[in-house]
């Protein structure tokens, strides 16, 4: 007989362990999948009219790429003062605190607890019949109201069979890195707008003196007609004209004035401090050199911009994130225990083993009806992979396309400075000679007033080139991903 009851129970075993695999299988079965395409990281071999050369400027650290020293102290101080750049680490700290609390999560969680309490129930109630009619210790009646004290020890400990738990961590360190990231990128913009600010200011200078040696040369000519206007050789007409071309000058030179101190002031809140003098060298700003720079083969920009890779590191961190949100369809194992004192009275709860409590217990959860929260969340997940997907192809696609613009840019202003600068040249030379036959009456004093007019634009437009050259440069090094090592 005793036999016949193992076996039943056995087989009662058996029924319910094979129902628990046809639910499990069922709940599988019923697990959506979606396909996401992979990530298309192609790029030319090499840049167009260009060698295959992997030497790449984008390598050379800031402080060798720049040789102005105090364009360098103001790198220097804005990598350390830039609030912009200080709000971005502490997002990186916050990112790296994340990875904390995601590993904590799939160990066990202990916690202590203590209490205290005192409970009043009805005569006129189960309790408070059966408490009436026992006794703690013979002739010891319950305590009318009954208090309760415990303290103790319990832990849940959520089993991460699905790997759910560990996705969510890498995930969490795949964000981290893509924050340090994204940290390195604004470093990159940083150093190269502080950069392009100091020659943009150098070449307002440079404007300003310009602006000077030509009103110089536009009030010896005033002079020169008021002298020829009382010899009777020049009419009114002419004096006028060269009045308002001098006041003219006078006025643009009020509009770089305030330009200069607009982008003073620009400086100064990058390197973040009040406004001041920016210490610099303009004098020598136009013959200043300009560096031939490597681009490299476009498949460096993969590891050399921090933009592709913090776009790499987002789309591991959203495939983990699919994992994870796939796995919230699978059953959720947790085991709970529990250990400590309890009594009604202080005094007992050190006496053991009567006042121990102690407690095990494992449970199984699947979601079974319903589950549509669960199947938005993974429908969102996968949306947002393949929105990193389109992410990545996009840094991608737009890095190699701002190197590839820089490289036409620079080519083609070297072409316009040179033809600019003989411009220039001939302009300048055109003045003292139309001056001259000015003086003889050769010309009218228009042809004076037109060749003084058309060398000082020449100069500007000189000045705006090399300018363009030197932007062109710093923006050359951003795009290969220079500046943030």
């Amino acid at each position: 007989m005793e036999t016949k009851r193992i076996k039943e129970t056995k087989m009662k075993h058996r029924k319910s362990l094979v129902l628990g695999i046809i639910v499990l299988v069922g709940l599988y079965s019923c697990v959506p999948t979606r396909e996401i395409r992979d990530e298309n990281t192609s790029v030319p071999e090499n840049y167009q009219n260009q060698s295959a050369d992997t030497l790449n400027t984008g390598l050379v650290q800031w402080r060798e790429f720049f040789k102005d020293p105090n364009l360098v102290a103001l790198i220097d101080t804005a990598l350390v003062k830039n609030q912009e750049l200080n709000i971005m680490l502490q997002r990186v700290d916050m990112a790296k605190n994340v990875i904390q609390a995601k590993k904590g999560e799939y160990l066990p969680f202990v916690n202590f607890q203590t209490g205290a309490e005192v409970e009043k129930v009805g005569e006129y109630t189960r309790n408070g019949a059966v408490e009436k009619n026992l006794e703690i210790k013979e002739g010891e009646e319950f305590p009318e109201p009954l208090t309760n004290f415990g303290l103790g020890a319990f832990a849940t400990w959520e089993l991460d069979v699905w790997k759910k738990l560990r996705n969510e961590k890498k995930a969490a360190v795949y964000e981290y890195l893509s924050s340090v990231e994204g940290k390195n990128f604004m470093v990159t913009n940083l150093v190269s707008e502080v950069a392009a600010s100091y020659y943009e200011l150098m070449a307002l200078d440079n404007e300003l003196a310009i602006i000077d040696q030509n009103l110089e040369i536009q009030q010896n000519a005033l002079r020169m007609v008021k002298l020829q206007k009382q010899a009777a050789r020049a009419t009114e007409l002419a004096v006028k004209r060269f009045q308002a071309e001098v006041m003219k000058n006078q006025s643009h030179k009020y509009e770089i004035e305030q330009e200069i101190v607009v982008v003073e002031n620009r400086i100064n809140f990058l390197i973040g401090r009040t406004p001041q003098h920016i210490d610099r060298a303009s004098d020598n700003f136009i013959n200043t050199p300009i560096d031939i720079l490597y681009a490299g083969i476009p498949s460096q920009l993969l590891q050399n911009r921090p933009d592709v890779r913090q776009a790499e590191f987002e789309l591991a961190a959203a495939k983990l994130d699919t994992k994870a949100a796939k796995a919230n369809f699978y059953p959720q194992f947790t085991i709970k225990a529990g250990l400590g004192l309890e009594a009604f009275d202080t005094k007992y709860l050190t006496s053991t083993p009567e006042s121990m409590l102690y407690s095990v217990m494992g449970d199984m959860v699947a979601p079974l009806i319903n589950r549509n929260a669960i199947k938005a969340q993974y429908k969102n997940a996968t949306d947002r992979q393949l929105q990193a997907v389109f992410e990545y192809e996009k840094t991608i696609l737009n890095a190699y396309i701002e190197v590839a613009n820089q490289l036409s840019n620079i080519d083609n202003l070297k072409k316009s400075y040179d033809l600019k600068d003989g411009q220039v040249q001939a302009l300048t030379e055109s003045i003292d000679l139309s001056t001259r036959l000015f003086q003889s009456a050769r010309v009218e004093y228009i042809e004076v007033l037109l060749a003084q007019r058309e060398a000082l634009e020449s100069r500007m437009e000189l000045v705006e080139t090399k300018k363009d050259q030197m932007l062109a440069q710093v923006n050359m090094y951003r795009a290969l991903g220079g500046g943030w090592n």
